[in-house]
Parts: structure tokens; C-alpha cells; sequence
């Protein structure tokens, strides 16, 4: 049988402010655990929580990118329910009154734009982390987490597919990272994603039961975990059985979902106004200038490129997926590089280092005007496109200007028609056999004698010219013994 399914993500942002959401403890990562912690976060007897400034200023900022409603009175919550990294046994968090409702964000598929609704954007304070690794028997309590900021931005369930909540999840990373709030870094927890899917038959206004994924660390992981339960559920519904509201885990390793609890619903956390925070007033000059400081953003810099650059509508949205790709290409640009050549650059030979090596483009030390001189030397011919390889790989790792390294590793490309002839002719002496079997016919013979010169030139000899030069003295020597 078919089944349309229904996908919603919620998903929780670490901002990366200095200091907590209710305190002054440091939220810096990789601090030894219990370290960054006082009364206020841990909860304990006659603390009073105070508002971060910069969070709220910051969680309207994403909101207003999102294009969301805000809120001009919100509050806080207490959310109820025991687990051993909560120490107040309950969380600060918001529910009926949220910062911000009804925005979206605009995902491409096939050239089609589909306009995904964003629910709402709410604040509340992270957990800490349970820690399993030290002993097979126990396990330890970290609470430098608890009380770290966290933006919760929830979808309406408008993904249809997998794939359209893995664009989704690409398209939100972007625009956070273009607005500096957030590290987006998931291995270290500042960007973590939940997922809900249900079936339904195509055509019905109904929803299925909702099944909640968790435990997912990677956009790939929430893409599998949705293909799996896709497969499960059509399986069970195809058998008759109900498929139960609940929570499950994404087992990475068997590729599999598997039961975690019953799903809660909101009556289970008996939520009630966080009696230790007043409502707050979002005054409408704040918002104003929180809006007017917004950086242009992914959708319309890309607009930007296409028009301003002739770059095709794909390009113009790779280069805008990542800040940092971005500025680089501009910044090239301005260095005096051409749009097609800079874009060719940082989409192929960068994006491959990038995926070769796991590293995100802020990791690498290219620098634009790097690119440019790069650009340049190529296009005056003095760098041959495998010269040109091996100098910008070690522009990335080393983050040296490629007319250095020309100068420093004596790279320059031979295009002196006297010493390229010197060289053809030494490799015509030495390579007997090959000019033989060319002259016989065999044209795969060339391109030996070719690599023989590149490798008598070290790879400085332009390719072209070396190629053109053989085939010349090969058939006049060839016309000559007729």
C-alpha cells in the first residue's frame, strides 16, 4: 500500500554567548566536568534566576531571520521531569507565551521551491550530560551543560521525505551561521536535531500516530532514521497492527530505530509560570534595531551572485550554504579574480579537500587574495593546472600566498620555446622504442613521450606546448624517412 508521510524536526540551537542563560557561569566547552556551575544553575535553595540580555537579543535575531512573529509579551515555564542531569528536577523553558511563532524557511527540490512553516522559536536552559564512558558499572554527572542557552526552533510538519528534512536541516545550519550565534557544531552538542514522522494514506487530512526519533547526531543519521521508520511503519500498518505514539532511539551502529518510552504529552511535564521570572515586554525599538542589524542572508545572497555574477542558480547556492565560502569567493573577487574561474575553484578542488579531510571551510587558512594570485598565475601561464594542484593544497594547510610558493619551490611553469624544444628533444633520444611505435601508427605513443617530458621537467613544462611540440618533430621526422 502507499502511505504519504508526515515529518516535522525540532531543533535545539546552543547559542554561543559568554555566559549562561540565568547566570554568570562560562558555557565554554571542554571545561573538566562540574567546573563552570554555581547555585543559580544547579538549583540550589533561595536562587533567583536572571535573564540573559544578549540570549533574548539573540533569540529574536533568529527569529526575525525565519521571518517569524515576535511575541510582544513572553514568559518562562517550568517544565517538570526527572532525570539525573536535571538537578532543579524541572527546566526553564517556554510554553503557551514563546518568543516567536509563524515564520518559515524555503527548501529547493528539483528546482522546486517548497516553503516550510516554522511553529515556533522558544528559549530555554540546556541539561547537563550523562557521562557512561569511565566505568562499564556507573555512570558520572556532568552540570557544566546545565543552564546553557538553547534556542528551540520546531517546524510544522510539512516534510514530505527524508530528503526534504535533510535540506531543511542544510538550509537552518546556514542561516545561523550567517547570523554568528551559534557554533552549529554537533559532535559538541550546540546543534542537536529530533524528528517526528507519521503515515497516512495520500489525500488525508488526518495525521498518523507520531513517532518521536532521538539520538541523532548527524543531518545523514536524521535522513537514514527517517528512511527506516518510513519502511517500519508501512510495514506494520501493511499488517494491520496500530502504530503506537512513543519515543524511539536511532541505533547508528544497526542502522535501526528501536522503543525508548511512551511519548509525553504536554500535561505530563504540568507545566506552570515560572514564578521566579516576570513576564517580559519586547519593545518595539528593540526589535526594530535587532532587525535592522541583520546581515544579508543565504536566499538573498545567492539571488545576488546569479545576477550580479551570471553564476547559475546551483553554483550561486553552494557558494552561499557556508558564510565562510561566501566571503571568500567575494573577497577573491575583489582581488581582481574571475567570478567562473574563483567559483570553479572553491566548488571543486576546495569542496573535495573539505570532504577528504571532514574539515568546515572556517578550518582552512586560504585567504581570498590567495585565490586571486592563484587565478592569475594559472591564466598567465605560469602555473600549469597540476602546478596549480599541488600549490593550493598547500595554501590550505599552510596558508602561504602561491607567489611564495612559485618563488620558494622554484614551481614556475617553462613556456621558453628553447627550453621546451631541449627538452623534446632529449626525450625523442632517449625514448627510441616509443617514437618507433608512433611512427607506426600507434598515436597511445605520444602521450608516453608527453609524460616522459613533464617528468624530465618536473612537471614544469607547459603540457600544450610540450604536446604540440612532439607531434611536430615526430611527423616532420616521420615525413623525413619516406
Amino acid at each position: 500500500m502507499i502511505y504519504e508521510s508526515v515529518i516535522g524536526l525540532e531543533v535545539h540551537l546552543q547559542l554561543k554567548t559568554a555566559t549562561k542563560l540565568f547566570c554568570g557561569c562560562s558555557t565554554k566547552f571542554g571545561a573538566p566536568p562540574n567546573s563552570q556551575t554555581c547555585p543559580v544553575c544547579l538549583g540550589l535553595p533561595g536562587v533567583l534566576p536572571v535573564l540573559n540580555e544578549r540570549v533574548l537579543e539573540w533569540g529574536v535575531r533568529v527569529a526575525l531571520a525565519f521571518d517569524c512573529g515576535i511575541a510582544r509579551v513572553m514568559k518562562f515555564d517550568r517544565k517538570q521531569y526527572f532525570y539525573p542531569d536535571l538537578p532543579k528536577n524541572f527546566q526553564i523553558s517556554q510554553f503557551d507565551m514563546p518568543l516567536a511563532q509563524h515564520g518559515h524557511l524555503d527548501i529547493t527540490m528539483e528546482e522546486e521551491t517548497r516553503r516550510i512553516g516554522i511553529r515556533r522559536i522558544h528559549l530555554e536552559e540546556d541539561a547537563g550530560k550523562l557521562l557512561h564512558e569511565a566505568s562499564p558499572t556507573e555512570s558520572f554527572v556532568d552540570f557544566n551543560r546545565t543552564g546553557v542557552p538553547l534556542l528551540e526552533i520546531v517546524s510544522e510538519p510539512d516534510l514530505r521525505s527524508p530528503d526534504e528534512a535533510y535540506q531543511y536541516l542544510v538550509g537552518l545550519k546556514a542561516v545561523v551561521q550567517y547570523l554568528d550565534v551559534s557554533t552549529c557544531n554537533m559532535e559538541e552538542g550546540s546543534l542537536r536535531c529530533d524528528t517526528n514522522i507519521s503515515l497516512r494514506r495520500p489525500g488525508a487530512s488526518s495525521l498518523g500516530s507520531k513517532v518521536e526519533i532521538k539520538n541523532l547526531n548527524s543531518f545523514r543519521a536524521v535522513k537514514l532514521a527517517l528512511e527506516h521508520e518510513m519502511k517500519r511503519q508501512a510495514l506494520a500498518l501493511d499488517r494491520g497492527e496500530r502504530i503506537p505514539q512513543e519515543t524511539r532511539l536511532w541505533d547508528a551502529k544497526g542502522q535501526r530505530t528501536e522503543s525508548m518510552r511512551s511519548k509525553e504529552g504536554s500535561a505530563d511535564y504540568r507545566y506552570f509560570p515560572e514564578p521566579d521570572l516576570v513576564p517580559f515586554v519586547l519593545d518595539e525599538g528593540f526589535i526594530r534595531r535587532i532587525r535592522e542589524a541583520l546581515p544579508e542572508l543565504p536566499a538573498s545572497r545567492s539571488r545576488r551572485f546569479q545576477t550580479s555574477h551570471q553564476l547559475s542558480a546551483y553554483d550561486a547556492g553552494v557558494l552561499t550554504q557556508h558564510r565562510s565560502l561566501a566571503e571568500l569567493f567575494e573577497g577573491a573577487l575583489r582581488a581582481g579574480a574571475s567570478p567562473k574561474l574563483a567559483a570553479n575553484w572553491i566548488m571543486g578542488d576546495l569542496l573535495a579537500y573539505l570532504n577528504a579531510t571532514r574539515l568546515e571551510p572556517d578550518a582552512v587558512k586560504l585567504r581570498p587574495e590567495g585565490l586571486a594570485h592563484l587565478l592569475e598565475l594559472i591564466q598567465d601561464g605560469t602555473l600549469s593546472g597540476p602546478m596549480a594542484k599541488e600549490v593550493f593544497l598547500q595554501m590550505l594547510e599552510r596558508g602561504v600566498d602561491p607567489v611564495e610558493l612559485v618563488s620558494e619551490r622554484g614551481l614556475r611553469q617553462i613556456v621558453d620555446p628553447a627550453a621546451l624544444e631541449r627538452i623534446a628533444e632529449e626525450v625523442i633520444q632517449a625514448n627510441a622504442k616509443s617514437v618507433e611505435a608512433y611512427h607506426n601508427g600507434k598515436a597511445a605513443a605520444l602521450t608516453h613521450l608527453i609524460g616522459q617530458a613533464m617528468k624530465r621537467s618536473q612537471g614544469r613544462a607547459d603540457p600544450r606546448q610540450m604536446s604540440a611540440l612532439l607531434k611536430r618533430k615526430l611527423d616532420a621526422a616521420r615525413q623525413e624517412t619516406k
